[in-house]
């Protein structure tokens, strides 16, 4: 039964690519996906061993005639069926995006995948093709636009509140491959530090797109050109691990992004700061309730997740009262829910906007600045154009 001839109301079905045993993410996804009760996991391609398939989705709890070895049969198969999956999520590593995601959309199917969103800028592309020309809509979990701060920093840069913006700093330091840990074949590492899985970018293509995304996602205004220094701190490592780039916005501003996987000790330290004429904002991913604004001519202010002053973005984004901490769950479980609602538009005639999720557009751009900034890097060009 189609989503539309149920009447709009039943929950969406999803579908998991990836997401077998040792990932990272594709739990994450399950539990953001089925947090707000508008969506469950059905069925899911977990791993290209059928044994290890088989073993994710007892893990999930799913029908186990719902666990396939390829995601080409998944597709194929959930379509056979009188409940089949509505969505799919793609949470593989970065070579799979792309033929993930076109064979989903030729199909029928909603997509909404893991970050960034293919492997290469030429991939995103012609990803992007694919959605224009197919009846799927399509998202990335660029999570850190869940959070409710984060929509209360765009809701304040877009009412002029700051000023004309002076200057963004976005700075996203993590330790975790601050040793070759992928020479252990640690999983996560493992294929992040390989440019066939991987992409042509290693840290920058991991965090460093988070990052850019925020500059962009944060200031309502567009990076166009950037000078970039990419190293791959730790020897031997293929792709680069430290990442420093200047870069100037499309309403002149001059910024600062700065990522980094090799800073021993550091967690998942992302933090934007954005000064205009009036004031400033600053946030950090690891007290994400606060949304700090300081002015030139009053107190500095405090703004706190769950609070009735928020703007109607942010508060649309908050489950609990001020004080009751919501993170990483509740911010990624955001871009699920207004999917959802997104796909329930579409499937009622309405209009289907995803609102403040990331789509396609924001996959090539991100692809862009990836591959801009490594032959820059590479070459030692200095100061180019994003565009």
């Amino acid at each position: 039964m189609s989503f539309a001839s149920a009447g709009n109301t039943r929950k969406l079905r999803l579908a998991l690519v990836g997401g077998g045993p040792g990932s990272f993410i594709g739990p994450v996804h399950r539990i953001a996906a089925e947090l707000d009760g508008q969506i469950e996991l059905v069925a899911g391609a977990f791993s290209s061993n059928a044994e290890r398939s088989a073993q994710a989705a007892a893990q999930y709890g799913i029908d186990p005639s719902r666990a396939y070895s390829d995601y080409e049969t998944l597709l194929d198969r959930e379509r056979e069926r009188t409940d089949p999956a509505d969505l799919v999520a793609i949470v593989t590593p970065n070579h799979l995006h792309f033929p993930v995601a076109a064979a989903a959309l030729a199909r029928g199917y909603h997509v909404i995948s893991d970050k960034p969103a293919t492997a290469t800028l030429d991939e995103a592309q012609a990803l992007a093709a694919h959605v224009a020309d197919s009846d799927g809509l399509y998202a990335l979990t660029y999570t850190y636009t869940g959070y409710p701060m984060i929509r209360q920093a765009r809701a304040m840069c877009a009412a002029g509140e700051l000023g004309r913006i002076r200057k963004v700093v976005v700075e996203y330091v993590q330790g975790w491959l601050s040793q070759p840990i992928e020479a252990d074949e640690q999983k996560q590492a493992a294929w992040r530090t390989d440019p066939a899985r991987a992409g042509m970018g290693g840290c920058i293509g991991d965090i460093g797109v988070h990052a850019f995304n925020l500059v962009e996602f944060v200031t309502g205004e567009r990076v166009v050109k950037l000078c970039a220094d990419l190293s791959a701190i730790v020897e031997g490592r293929r792709l680069d691990d430290d990442c420093n780039l200047l870069v100037r916005l499309s309403g002149g501003a001059p910024g600062v992004i700065h990522t980094t996987q090799i800073a021993a000790g550091e967690r998942n330290g992302l933090a934007i700061r954005v000064f205009g004429e009036k004031g400033s904002l600053a946030w950090e991913q690891e007290e994400p309730n606060r949304l700090r604004v300081s002015w030139s001519d009053r107190p500095t202010q405090i703004f706190h997740a769950g609070a009735s002053y928020l703007a109607a973005s942010a508060a649309s984004a908050c489950r609990l009262p001020p004080g009751h901490p919501e993170g990483y769950l509740e911010a990624f479980a955001n871009l699920y829910r207004d999917f959802a609602a997104s796909i329930r538009a579409r499937a009622s005639g309405a209009s289907d906007e995803c609102g403040l999720v990331n789509g396609i557009e924001a996959g090539v751009r991100s692809m862009r600045f990836v591959e801009v900034a490594v032959a820059a890097s590479r070459d030692g060009r200095g100061w180019v154009a994003m565009d």
